[in-house]
């Protein structure tokens, strides 16, 4: 007979602040594993309040609830033990006068034979980039805890703690563990998926103990979490693996390599017996996705979720004919259903013949509603009504914007009228440069492409075409132009997109001084006229929608530069 434990994982999508519905979730899977026996459940990081909590966590009424609904739900724990993740306050002074008595912990809970048996305490506490951990939480002080559950050593940690090779994981291992349980909120960006899975296969060989690693998965403002939980044997060879992107309820027997070691303290859990005869073998795993694929899926998780935990059942979007507005419709008609997307082409006296017929063949192809409102007669008005003040000037970009406000105003008067969130589709490479229009077309409640870079949306919007035309072939080779004066080109004011997002990446998200990027081999003039462009536009970022994070670095939260600056390069 081989020594094996069942290890049962939720993978689910929770909401940030919706207690009761997260702990009906919560009570579903705890059910579910006790059905099929499981000896351990593994639920998300901070599961029961939704991740990132972020400065509800300052409210004591928030933390308080989130307590007395984790202990609910351990009233109603049976022999399965579940982990999971929750807030715990603890005596001590506070992080923050305001945060309310005591010290708060991002924690895991233990919850066995109806009560709680075990609280372990987050120890490494990430703050850089998009974490802000350190603002909120004190530190675990006991990284080498281990907790028996029926006759197996449990080492168990919360996400970053896993991150560090000398962690709390590791010192588990040292002290006895049998297995590492590592629950998480680990959000999504291009390329981490990898890196990821590489790193906990080096931590279950290093340890020599099977791992399991069981993550969030949904949209949370701006951030995605991809789920991908995964298991590990003590070799570092993976047994199962769930998907992106969507729930996933998956158990597995573990082996391992020696059962209920006696010289080993622990703090008990459960006592029980292990299952009798050989484990089952683990279900079907689920590949990672290819790239296009996987950064696709999180912006229509992304979208879904945003839309769907705010309360719009409808969205609305100009469509101009272009490649980052038709990218944009595809998204939404994916993440919400074609019936729930309204577009609306907005043609000028600028407008190519293209822009309407391209518009039209977009939404007909997506099957979204379509609406032509011309805006000639609002931009005849502001000209007549700006005329004595325009006086003696060349036209230039003021009467360009204008034409972009009246489209954003029109879209707003659609949504106030019929209760749609407007997206912006401006991309990552406009908005670094401040290649929009503030009130214009960057108007919108969320912006789906906000940190996704020229050069990908005509990678994407052909792998959205991969099964049939869906974006119009025409509207992927025109030469991108916003269409506000005569033959205006894209490339009249930018350099060409695949220059233009290889300097954005090393400035942008590599945080490389200008020099530096020189030396890989661009045009001096053109680096420095991007580095202005990027630094002088922070103002307009700032008052940008939120929009989905897919990069290592995206513009916004992750991204925090004064809007006065002086420094250069």
């Amino acid at each position: 007979m081989t020594d094996f434990i069942r290890v049962a994982g939720a993978q689910l999508n929770l909401t940030v602040g919706d207690l009761q519905g997260n702990a009906a979730r919560i009570q579903e899977a705890m059910d579910w594993a006790e059905a099929l026996q499981a000896d351990v459940l593994l639920l998300p990081e901070l599961a029961v309040t939704g991740y990132p909590p972020e400065d509800l966590l300052l409210r004591r009424r928030f933390v308080e609830a989130g307590q007395q609904a984790l202990y609910r739900l351990a009233g109603k724990s049976g022999q399965t033990t579940t982990v999971v993740g929750f807030v715990d306050r603890t005596q001590g002074a506070p992080r923050r006068d305001d945060a309310g008595p005591g010290r708060l912990h991002n924690a895991a809970a233990l919850l066995a034979g109806g009560r709680v048996r075990g609280i372990y305490h987050k120890v490494l506490l990430p703050n850089y980039g998009v974490f802000d951990e350190d603002r909120y939480f004190y530190p675990g002080e006991a990284p080498a805890a281990l907790w028996d559950i029926n006759g197996v050593v449990a080492g168990v940690s919360i996400c970053e703690d896993i991150w560090v090779g000398d962690g709390p994981p590791a010192q588990q291992a040292a002290a006895g563990a049998d297995i590492l349980l590592n629950i998480n909120g680990s959000p999504y960006h291009r390329d981490k998926d990898a890196a990821r899975e590489e790193m906990l296969a080096a931590r279950a060989k290093a340890a020599g103990l099977p791992l399991v690693y069981l993550n969030l998965v949904g949209g949370q403002d701006e951030l995605v979490f991809d789920g991908a939980s995964m298991v590990f044997d003590a070799s570092g060879a993976l047994l199962y693996r769930s998907p992106q992107f969507v729930d996933d309820l998956f158990w597995v027997d573990v082996p391992l390599s020696e059962a209920g070691r006696s010289d080993v303290q622990a703090t008990v859990v459960s006592r029980g017996t292990l299952l009798e005869g050989e484990p089952e073998p683990p279900p079907e795993t689920h590949p990672a996705l290819d790239a296009p694929a996987e950064a696709y899926g999180a912006l229509c998780l992304g979208l879904g979720d945003y839309a769907r935990k705010n309360g719009f059942s409808q969205v609305l979007l100009g469509l101009s004919g272009g490649i980052d507005s038709a990218l944009t419709a595809a998204i939404a008609a994916d993440a919400l259903g074609p019936e729930a997307v309204w577009g609306v082409t907005m043609p000028s006296r600028y407008s190519s013949e293209g822009s309407v017929a391209d518009s039209r063949a977009l939404a007909q192809n997506l099957g979204i509603r379509l609406s032509v409102i011309p805006i000639e007669p609002p931009f005849t008005g502001f000209l007549e009504v700006l005329e004595a003040d325009f006086a003696g000037t060349e036209s230039g970009v003021a009467e360009e914007n204008l034409q972009a406000r009246a489209r954003g105003a029109i879209l707003m008067g659609l949504s106030n009228k019929h209760g749609g969130l407007v997206l912006a589709t401006g991309n990552k490479s406009e908005m670094s440069v401040g290649y929009s229009t503030l009130y214009g077309d960057m108007v919108g409640g969320y912006a789906v492409l906000k940190d996704v870079y020229k050069t990908l949306v005509y990678d994407l919007a052909r792998w959205r075409n991969r099964d049939g035309e869906v974006i119009p072939e025409a509207t992927i080779a025109k030469p991108p132009s916003a269409e506000l004066r005569e033959n205006q080109l894209d490339t009249d004011s930018l350099p060409p997109y695949a220059v233009l997002d290889r300097i954005l990446e090393a400035y942008v998200e590599q945080d490389l001084a200008v020099d530096d990027i020189v030396k890989r081999g661009f045009d001096r003039a053109v680096v420095e006229q991007v580095a202005r462009m990027v630094d002088r536009n922070e103002y307009k970022r700032r008052q940008s929608p939120p929009g989905v994070k897919i990069t290592p670095k995206a513009l916004g939260r992750d991204r925090r530069l004064p809007i006065t600056n002086w420094f250069e390069g």
